[in-house]
């Protein structure tokens, strides 16, 4: 008689996979979280004109009266270039002297932060 060699058990046969292995492993409870409270300041939207407006400054968050400087644009040269061409030569600066006709830019007068500009 021959010796035969022992059954294979199923963890040995050649291509087997156990059960185990396709089921979904067993669940984790989550992480615990730790809570993170973030505050912003947004910076609140003052409406600006032509004039010095009450605002907070954004950079030293003083209130305070914004200081405007003018500043001639394109369109403040277009005035005075079209006031000339139809023979107006001697009112060709009026545009440079209306601030309706240039912008206002407005700056802190605490830290000389540049605030917004308005565009008439």
């Amino acid at each position: 008689m021959s010796k035969q060699p022992p059954p294979y058990s199923e963890e040995q046969q050649p291509g087997y996979t156990p059960a185990s292995y396709y089921q979904p492993p067993h669940p984790q409870p989550p992480p615990q979280q730790s809570t993170v409270i973030i505050t912003t300041t947004t910076p609140s939207l003052v409406p600006i004109g032509s004039g010095p407006t009450h605002i907070t400054c954004p950079s030293c968050h003083a209130q305070v009266l914004t200081t405007v400087k003018t500043e001639a644009t394109s369109r403040t040269h277009c005035w005075a270039l079209l006031l000339c061409l139809v023979g107006l030569w001697p009112c060709v600066c009026l545009p440079y002297c209306m601030d309706s006709c240039q912008n206002s830019n407005h700056y802190c007068p605490n830290c000389n932060a540049y605030i917004g500009t308005y565009q008439s």
